[in-house]
């Protein structure tokens, strides 16, 4: 079930195109790849699984507010805001339109049929193990098996493209990047309740025996996601002299199946992908429910009805606008989330472990913040000047130039804390 709610529709059409413009750079581009889109996750569930599956346990050291601030806005942008829409106009555009074309009305018809089945699924969070773990899961993993082998298996000989010129520079950085993008540490972040919750209904109520299992989970569901990986790394490559112009994954992976399978090959495609991006739905709309009938004096299945409207509502807004309104939003929510999950690891090392969580987290709110503006149309209306802030900065392009100023924080925060601790112990 875990390996199936982080292998969404984005997860299967980054890595083609990774393999398809890396070439011989392949190794350092999709080792970048791995450690952003599947060692942050499994790291993020093991540190959910230590605090018992709860966001806001990992955030309890920066006081009640900002932590409650820091998870409405994960859990709005996750669920009904951008990532649940987006699954839906993915699997749209991706599997179902080139089926059926899109003259503006099979979206709306679509993405009704899609929620409705949504809203069924996530009302009963009890029985998504059996669903999703014993039903959906089982057909997406052969599905991707399928996919996988034939990358390996049907395609023998091929020419290997040249190197573009994002991954022949930087391609360790640029993998990275494209991993980071998959959003799965954000996901992670809300699946890992869902993951404990999985392990409740199977009546397991030991804090240690819960731990367990879902780092367990969480391990089994990376090491499905490398494995996958590796073999869409190489569906990539194999797919130059088919579609060597390609811009995006859906490219690429269209133009595979096509040569491998024929006409089936369409209708293999959108199966697979409605699956993949179903299954994330379903996943995303149980956890925001759950977390948000804690929050507001309403019942859990009024909120899956709510969260399902809602998302069929922005859904309809088309891909291009949701992204353009949520993306934002996203980029600047991931440094803090990424920030906190890492320091979490660490608390039992200070004296007051508020002293160096708070100000990392400061610095990463208003990197992200600026970041935020920068993916923003906000940044051409200020004339670029957010991006000629942070340019000079070391890990610009490569989007992650917060990754230095919160590390040297942490340094002088931690030298602090530490002599606040001898002064203590002077005393």
């Amino acid at each position: 079930m875990a390996f199936a709610l982080f292998m969404g529709a984005g997860n299967i059409i980054f890595p083609p195109i990774i393999g398809l413009h890396s070439g011989e750079n392949i190794l350092y581009s999709g080792s970048g790849f791995l450690i952003s889109a599947v060692g942050l996750p499994v790291v993020t569930i093991i540190a959910l699984a230590r605090v018992g599956g709860k966001m806001n346990q990992l955030s309890e050291h920066l006081g009640p507010v900002t932590g409650l601030i820091l998870a409405l806005v994960c859990y709005l942008c996750l669920g009904p805001l951008f990532v649940v829409p987006r699954t839906t106009t993915v699997s749209f555009e991706v599997g179902i339109s080139p089926l059926i074309g899109n003259d503006g009305h099979q979206l709306a018809i679509y993405s009704l049929i899609y929620f409705a089945l949504v809203y069924l699924f996530s009302l009963y969070p009890g029985k998504l193990l059996d669903l999703i773990g014993g039903v959906l899961a089982p057909i997406k993993i052969v599905a991707l098996i399928i996919l996988g082998a034939s990358a390996f298996f049907v395609v023998w000989h091929y020419h290997l493209g040249s190197v573009s010129e994002a991954y022949h520079s930087h391609p360790f950085s640029n993998g990275f990047v494209s991993g980071y993008l998959t959003m799965d540490t954000l996901s992670a972040l809300v699946f890992g309740g869902v993951i404990v919750n999985a392990i409740h209904s199977r009546g397991v109520s030991e804090s240690t025996l819960i731990t367990r299992y879902t780092i367990i989970a969480g391990l089994i569901a990376g090491s499905g996601l490398i494995l996958v990986y590796i073999a869409l790394f190489r569906l990539g490559l194999v797919s130059y002299e088919f579609v060597p112009d390609a811009t995006n994954g859906a490219e690429v992976l269209h133009a595979f199946v096509q040569h491998t399978f024929g006409e089936t090959g369409s209708l293999f495609l959108a199966l697979l992908i409605f699956i993949a991006c179903l299954v994330t739905a379903i996943g995303l709309t149980s956890a925001c429910a759950s977390w948000f009938s804690h929050l507001l004096p309403l019942s859990y299945k009024t909120m899956v009805l709510v969260i399902a409207v809602l998302s069929f509502a922005i859904s309809n807004l088309g891909l291009t606008r949701l992204i353009t309104v949520s993306v934002p939003l996203l980029t600047a929510v991931y440094p803090p989330c990424i920030a906190i999950v890492l320091l979490s690891f660490t608390t039992s090392f200070w004296k007051n472990p508020a002293r160096v969580f708070a100000p990392v987290v400061a610095v990463a709110c208003i990197f992200g913040l600026i970041d935020g503006v920068i993916a923003s149309p906000l940044n051409e209306m200020l004339n670029q000047l957010p991006s000629q802030l942070l340019k000079p900065l070391p890990l610009f392009s490569q989007s992650l130039e917060w990754l230095l100023p919160c590390a040297a924080v942490f340094v002088i925060a931690s030298i602090i804390d530490g002599k606040k601790r001898q002064e203590a112990y002077e005393d």
